[in-house]
């Protein structure tokens, strides 16, 4: 008789130790579904990256189905978990640099919507309080909003890199739940500076860009990655940048599940080129929002998604190794 196995979720307590290093031990089909099968816990001290889930969508103007977001994704990921010692286009491990945990979902009390601020708020004080960068996967793209709150408190204002198919500056009396609005809310409180904030792959009407560099999906397609990348750059530059990936940035044709899908989006390729090639920007945290996997086919919109989180903490442990040299 064999040893029973455990997934090396389950298998972990906590100590940083014990976060890093390979840890998909478990077959790709089976096992606890942690994000790239990191421990699940919520003694995160010691700490460089948290993943974290907030499963609400109740801001939605289309389609809902993105609270169902979080689990998708970290379903999406036991793939690259695989693959960890070799991750492309990386070429190493980013375990072995940086400790990483998943503290799972925050809970949001069924009918009252009104509470979403202030529970999400609360959620990344008590993370960002233990000096973590935030990997948070929505839910509708509102969560941000609160997200941005907690991070400018920690950090001042922040530039915003925004990869989007909308705007998100639609009027907003400062009540509205809206997904569509909340980055002008956000613009008006001081949480970003839209002088050195972005928005990439946008394909819908805006009556003002209220300060921020729009690179259109169209700019993108006749400039190039390159010269989106080194756009991003310059309007960045040394100030700490919030990244934030709505998955309906990606064409319809590489992420059909998603609440509001826009024809004419970047491709996978195009997304992960330029968001690996961040590398020189100081970014204290990042969300992927607002995949619904109930329109999804094939798992593509929450493999991409997943895709784009595991490119995150690899640029994240690049930009440690690189510090060491």
């Amino acid at each position: 008789m064999t040893e029973e196995s455990t997934s090396s979720a389950q298998s972990r307590d906590h100590p940083r130790s014990d976060l890093m290093g390979t840890s998909a031990t478990s077959q790709t089909y089976s096992g606890e579904l942690s994000f790239l099968r990191r421990p699940y816990t919520r003694d995160i001290a010691g700490a460089d990256v948290v993943v974290s889930g907030l499963p609400f969508d109740l801001a939605t103007t289309f389609r809902p189905g993105a609270r169902f977001g979080p689990q998708a994704i970290r379903a999406a990921s036991v793939q690259l978990a695989e693959i960890a010692d070799f991750a492309f286009p990386w070429n190493f491990n980013p375990f072995d640099v940086l400790a990483v945990a998943d503290y799972g979902d925050v809970d949001f009390v069924s009918g009252y919507p009104d509470q979403a601020v202030e529970v999400i708020e609360a959620h990344a004080r008590q993370l960002l309080a233990e000096d973590v960068t935030m990997l948070t996967f929505g839910g509708d793209h509102f969560v941000t909003y609160p997200l941005l709150k907690a991070h400018a408190e920690k950090y001042g204002p922040l530039a915003l890199i925004h990869f989007d198919a909308h705007v998100d500056t639609w009027p907003d009396d400062g009540d509205r739940l809206d997904h569509g609005s909340m980055f002008l809310r956000a613009l008006r409180e001081g949480l970003i500076d839209p002088q050195c904030s972005v928005q990439i792959g946008i394909r819908s009407f805006s009556e003002d860009d209220y300060g921020f560099t729009v690179m259109s999906s169209p700019w993108v397609a006749e400039n190039g990655i390159r010269a989106t990348i080194l756009e991003i750059q310059r309007v960045v530059g040394r100030r700490k940048a919030y990244l934030t990936f709505d998955i309906d940035c990606l064409d319809p044709a590489f992420a059909p599940g998603t609440g509001t899908p826009v024809a004419g989006g970047l491709s996978s390729l195009e997304a992960l080129t330029i968001v690996r090639a961040l590398g020189k920007i100081d970014l204290v945290g990042m969300d992927v929002v607002e995949v619904a996997p109930a329109y999804d086919q094939a798992e593509i919109t929450a493999i991409a998604a997943a895709t784009l989180a595991h490119d995150f903490i690899c640029l994240k442990a690049w930009q440690k190794k690189t510090a060491r040299q």
